[in-house]
């Protein structure tokens, strides 16, 4: 099994803006060249294990989730997935737009919307269910993997049903750019992160584009292999 690939769809800012290289900075990782990448040195000097903090998230690279990594289903091929990306970007739809802040998120540090937002909720669900036939049904040691005794009831029935507990109702857009932090930890670091964001001046943010990352196998890094951007219906 740890040879399989594996497949996410992910929103993930284009290659050439800045919130691409604040993220990819901070991870150590670029996942559209699959290079790592140096740490800054003022954010090293300040938290000294900074890589190990970021160790987590530098494996899947920076990005938020629509659809959760899977393997591909006997019947589907990497050709047919890339064209149901395709396909699902080209129908008209609302554009989410959130307002991104940085902030603490389940102990962790992510990239946020500032508010819930009707849309982007949607088009998180809408991702859910049009990728769906594409996942390979899940095995009893992913499903023990995830600790659906932590769960909620409702999270545990989409666990089973769409083979990750946060979607739906559940789902909670978010960049992630650190592993969950102590209390004590975290107030500092997160402080240091909200300030450098503060300099992308980023007060709105379209999600616009699917992302598809592939994992060649259990051990290697998430990569993209391709991107479309969303088609926005008229005066979207």
């Amino acid at each position: 099994m740890a040879n399989l690939l594996r497949y996410a769809i992910y929103y993930a800012p284009p290659a050439t803006a800045d919130l691409a290289e604040f993220g990819a900075s901070l991870l150590g990782y670029d996942a559209w060249s699959g290079d790592d990448r140096s740490f800054p040195s003022e954010i090293v000097r300040a938290v000294p294990d900074w890589a190990e903090l970021t160790a987590d998230p530098r494996k899947y690279g920076f990005h938020a989730t629509l659809k959760a990594p899977f393997e591909l289903a006997d019947a589907e091929s990497e050709a047919a997935l890339c064209a149901a990306c395709a396909a699902f970007a080209a129908t008209p739809r609302a554009v989410p737009a959130i307002r991104p802040i940085v902030d603490a998120i389940s102990g962790f540090i992510a990239m946020i919307p500032g508010e819930l937002s009707p849309i982007l909720q949607q088009f998180a669900a809408d991702c859910v269910q049009a990728f769906e036939p594409f996942r390979a049904p899940m095995t009893a040691d992913d499903r023990a993997r995830r600790k659906p005794d932590l769960l909620t009831p409702r999270q545990r029935d989409h666990l089973d049903r769409w083979g990750y507990p946060y979607v739906m109702e559940d789902f909670r857009f978010h960049m992630t750019l650190t592993c969950r932090l102590s209390d004590e930890r975290r107030r500092p670091i997160l402080t240091m992160l909200q300030e450098r964001f503060a300099v992308l001046s980023l007060t709105k943010l379209r999600i616009d584009r699917i992302v598809l990352f592939r994992q060649a196998n259990a051990h290697e890094r998430f990569r993209i292999i391709g991107d479309w951007p969303l088609t926005a219906v008229q005066g979207g």
